[in-house]
């Protein structure tokens, strides 16, 4: 069972990667055999990884073609944000926080700043998330949010060359954390929400270029 989910966490990771390259692109039909031997991964858990990145809408299964990226909806980003925002806040506000727990946001905005790929740019930002709300031990809130990531990574891609997203984002990880060291974080959900708000601003102007 844990090898399976190993195998089908590979199979994703390499797609999710593909599409922010831009290599596997809105409409293209994904190729499970030619999948299979790039990666060296059976078809069984790369149909499994398939099915949950349909679950996440990041793919969709399309009758007499097999699976197929999604288009990307001005509405639907919209929706997956403005949640996404309001999941955080729900678990930064159930979380204690501790100098150790402060210490590794910092270092991972450190890793953020210090990305210089659009792909590890991208991972570092999420990963910054995941270290931001991984004190919750609501445990289905994070499987939500931990799905709606992997949605989210699609939406951004090729993001990671503009200086002035990740000059926002910088300054308001920053804050973030230091709200959170303050151990104000009524003010530290604030600027999350902000923060969130400030990428769908800007998602939705991509997608209307």
């Amino acid at each position: 069972m844990h090898n399976n989910q190993i195998l089908r966490n590979r199979v994703k990771s390499h797609l999710l990667v593909q599409i922010q390259k831009g290599d596997l692109v809105v409409g293209k039909t994904i190729n499970l055999a030619a999948l299979s031997r790039k990666i060296g991964v059976s078809v069984t858990p790369i149909r499994e990884a398939l099915s949950q990145l349909e679950q996440a809408r990041i793919i969709n299964a399309v009758p007499n073609r097999g699976f197929v990226v999604t288009r990307l909806s001005k509405k639907e980003a919209k929706n997956l944000y403005e949640t996404i925002a309001q999941l955080e806040i729900m678990a930064l506000e159930n979380s204690d926080f501790s100098k150790e727990d402060v210490s590794a946001l910092q270092v991972q905005q450190l890793k953020l700043q210090q990305a210089y790929t659009p792909v590890s740019r991208l991972k570092e930002r999420f990963a910054f998330h995941n270290i931001l709300v991984r004190k919750c031990n609501n445990a289905v809130l994070m499987q939500i949010l931990e799905t709606l990531w992997a949605r989210l990574l699609f939406y951004e891609q090729g993001f990671g060359n503009d200086a002035s997203f990740y000059e926002n984002v910088d300054n308001q990880n920053e804050a973030i954390i230091r709200a959170i060291e303050e151990d104000n974080l009524p003010t530290a959900a604030l600027i999350l929400k902000m923060n969130w708000m400030v990428v769908l601003e800007y998602v939705e102007k991509h997608i209307e270029a």
